[in-house]
């Protein structure tokens, strides 16, 4: 898998270099800016972008604003964006209309390299990958829709937006997963989702719900 990896701290640029490449990853470029980071996009068309949102030349969005252009000139394109800080905002602004092939994760999960791997792959295989925080913020921001929820029921969406399965939510919160089951039937229902989704249903049910 070829990765182009935007990061303006050389120690993390060059860390996440060493252990992409360790991993098997083929890392085409590695730049410091985020005009660099959609110039080198387009020449080299990777499978994922790695960037992280505060970059020069501004040092605010300029990252996010980077991956959102990728995303639009190029569909396809698996984009992940690194954080120090969960934007509830931000994560929805990146998702946008299209919710596939897209990732936000907090930087301090890279040090969890079995799952921080496992993301980027899901990523460039067209998964959703958000860290639970960020979850837990969209949700905040969707206070219209999620109020219809018990909450329980915003506990049991909480956590399939994860990606956790029935029995591991089960485990988490004590109930059975036969309960676990009425639940996610439920909030699909309540929410108006369709129940002919693909393979990634209930990522992207809940994000196609956080960004309606």
């Amino acid at each position: 898998m070829r990765v182009l990896i935007g990061e303006d701290e050389a120690l993390l640029r060059e860390g996440l270099t060493l252990l992409l490449r360790r991993e098997g990853f083929e890392v085409v470029a590695a730049v410091a800016d985020a005009s660099s980071l959609v110039d080198q996009a387009l020449r080299l068309a990777p499978d994922l972008v790695l960037t992280d949102i505060r970059m020069p030349p501004g040092r605010t969005d300029d990252g996010l604003q980077a991956a959102i252009r990728l995303r639009a000139a190029r569909p396809g394109l698996g984009v992940v964006v690194l954080s120090q800080h969960v934007h509830g905002q931000y994560a929805l602004e990146l998702l946008g209309a299209r919710p596939r092939g897209v990732g936000y994760l907090l930087k301090q999960r890279i040090a969890e390299v079995t799952n921080f791997v496992r993301d980027l792959r899901r990523v460039a295989g067209g998964d959703v990958a958000l860290d639970p925080e960020v979850v837990s913020a969209m949700l905040e921001r969707r206070d219209d829709g999620v109020e219809r929820l018990s909450v329980r029921r915003r506990e049991v969406l909480a956590l399939v937006a994860e990606g956790r399965s029935n029995a591991a939510i089960a485990r988490r919160l004590g109930i059975t997963e036969k309960a676990v089951v009425a639940h996610v039937s439920g909030i699909y229902e309540t929410l108006g989702l369709p129940d002919d989704a693909d393979d990634h249903r209930r990522v992207l049910a809940v994000v196609r719900y956080l960004t309606h």
